[in-house]
């Protein structure tokens, strides 16, 4: 993806008028294209932004795109990182200006998004059997030489769905056997044998090529080191066995793809001893979170922690919210929920207080339920809290924290908010 390729469809970005469409924005911006209201660089706080709002750190966001940049080119890994996390074409781009090979993504209408702002590469990391999206996706490859497409396998009965849609078509479609993670695991084939059969019914077809092996090692039960580096060398081995065999013949390169947001130090460890094959091989990691990071589950599970010298990731989100109620001397709500914040895995943390123009820690305040609309806040007898000020509160898991927010402004660390980034859910 060139830059003169993206600047049209992010030009249309640009070009959205702002309006009640977009939460938290300031209602006189109403009529204003994206692009005017950045370029008035409204400050978060002063500016007419209400609360809730949900706010990207542009300090934290560049660091951790360079970050993982440098640590992917250290290790001789190439990098799609997972869009679905975002589903934010303006981040897509800058993850690909910062070294990323493509995008990975999950379901069709995800790839329609990523088509539509010119993503040219695209890993699409789950089965699909639905005749409708296969020939779109057909069509896409038809229609653009340039357009790299590679999904999932794993069972015959797929591939015999896959073969009925595509047939008539041109280019045929790549795809990847995924190995399951283990029993009880997500999709996948559990086994070897079950895997070259899967790989034989691809053969067995015009309309598929077979382009490597995948997984996600996320999905390993009870994950821990040795247990992930054993099922990625499991992976690893069926590559090995599938070039062995001669399954690559006529590729230009060998496809072997993991690497989720919590594992990714064993997937460079273990691709790096991958031997030397009859191919290039495409060493393919697939960590998202890391565009944004969080403050609970990523920042307690990342890989830099165990390996402090690799760097560190910084969590780029806070939520910005307002005490509207004080009902007692410990309890307190602000005015932000469900609807509003990532709840699936940790609740949100207070972290800081700000009352006229100042800053402090939230000290004595913690969030211990959500409603759909309000953060129910337990507050001791330190905190100094009141009715009108606002409250910055860290999340967990930017899976289920860009999905709430379709136009999300992007401030530096004296408030400015100099950007504003679409979502796609």
């Amino acid at each position: 993806m060139t830059a003169d390729s993206a600047a049209e469809p992010l030009a249309r970005l640009a070009a959205e008028r702002v309006d009640h469409r977009f939460k938290g924005l300031p209602p006189d911006a109403d009529g204003l294209t994206v692009g005017e209201l950045a370029a008035q660089r409204r400050n978060l706080f002063t500016g007419g932004f209400t609360t809730p709002v949900l706010a990207l750190s542009a300090e934290r966001l560049e660091h951790n795109l360079k970050l993982m940049e440098v640590y992917a080119d250290r290790h001789g890994l190439a990098f799609a990182p997972h869009g679905k996390t975002s589903m934010a074409p303006q981040l897509f781009h800058r993850q690909i200006e910062h070294g990323a090979w493509g995008i990975t993504l999950a379901v069709p209408h995800q790839v329609r998004v990523a088509r539509a702002f010119g993503i040219r590469r695209v890993f699409l990391a789950n089965e699909l059997v639905d005749p409708a999206a296969l020939r779109w996706v057909a069509a896409e490859l038809d229609s653009d030489p340039e357009f790299r497409f590679v999904c999932y396998v794993d069972s015959v009965r797929g591939v015999e769905l896959m073969d009925a849609a595509l047939r008539g078509t041109s280019r045929p479609v790549d795809v990847v056997v995924e190995l399951a993670a283990g029993e009880g695991a997500r999709t996948g084939v559990r086994t070897e044998a079950e895997c070259a059969a899967v790989a034989d019914a691809v053969a067995g077809t015009r309309t598929l090529r077979l382009a490597g092996v995948a997984g996600y090692e996320g999905e390993v039960p009870r994950a821990d080191p040795e247990r992930v580096a054993a099922w990625l060398r499991r992976l690893v081995a069926l590559a090995v066995d599938f070039d062995k065999a001669g399954r690559f013949d006529g590729l230009d390169e060998i496809v072997v793809s993991a690497g989720g947001s919590a594992w990714f130090d064993a997937v460079a460890d273990v691709f790096a001893d991958i031997p030397e094959l009859s191919l290039p091989v495409l060493r393919l990691l697939r960590s998202g979170a890391y565009v944004s990071h969080d403050d609970g589950h990523y920042r307690k599970l990342t890989p830099f922690n165990r390996v402090p010298e690799e760097g560190a990731l910084e969590p780029a989100f806070r939520l910005w919210t307002q005490v509207v109620s004080r009902p007692t001397a410990g309890q307190a709500f602000v005015n932000a929920g469900k609807r509003d914040a990532a709840y699936d895995l940790d609740l949100p943390f207070a972290q800081v207080v700000r009352r006229d123009g100042a800053e402090r820690p939230a000290d004595g305040v913690s969030v211990t339920a959500l409603s759909d609309q309000h953060a129910w806040l337990r507050t001791t007898p330190e905190a100094d809290l009141e009715v009108g000020d606002w409250v910055g509160l860290g999340l967990s898991h930017p899976c289920t924290s860009f999905d709430k927010w379709p136009l999300i402004p992007v401030a530096e660390a004296d408030g400015a908010v100099v950007d504003y980034v679409r979502t796609y859910f």
